[in-house]
């Protein structure tokens, strides 16, 4: 499959990484620049941030966790030439549950559903994985 196809997932998850990012930086500032707080009670990393910066710090760092296993496997199923339809559909399904669950992060924060689009990203990921794998292996 083409690159045009198996890449706009991947981009499409790093603009929300960036995104949050960006966003994690401004509210952070914002507190700092309004006295909700002190540098040197962040300074070794402690979590002295208020609610709202907490939150969206946290669905930052989840995109530096669990999606590192989806860019390992997209760069290898493209190495590999093992990227086709198939592949592209989970990609995408990974990437919304991702999605969701950043939204759902950012959002209420209702901890039941942001576990559950965990976990749909977590077996799509597994299931291309195990794909992959079984393609690899078998010729599958």
């Amino acid at each position: 499959m083409a690159l045009a196809a198996v890449l706009p997932p991947v981009f499409t998850l790093i603009a929300l990484t960036f995104g949050l990012l960006f966003w994690m930086g401004a509210t952070r500032r914002d507190a700092i620049a309004k006295g909700e707080t002190r540098l040197k009670d962040i300074a070794l990393g402690q979590s002295a941030w208020p609610q709202r910066q907490t939150q969206i710090g946290r669905a930052f760092q989840n995109q530096l966790e669990l999606p590192v296993l989806f860019y390992v496997l997209v760069g290898l199923a493209i190495v590999t030439q093992k990227a086709d339809l198939l592949f592209v559909c989970l990609s995408w399904a990974f990437v919304l549950a991702r999605l969701v669950h950043a939204y759902v992060h950012v959002t209420d924060n209702h901890v039941l559903r942001r576990f559950q689009a965990y976990v749909a990203g977590v077996f799509v990921l597994m299931a291309m994985w195990a794909i992959f794998a079984l393609r690899i292996v078998g010729d599958f």
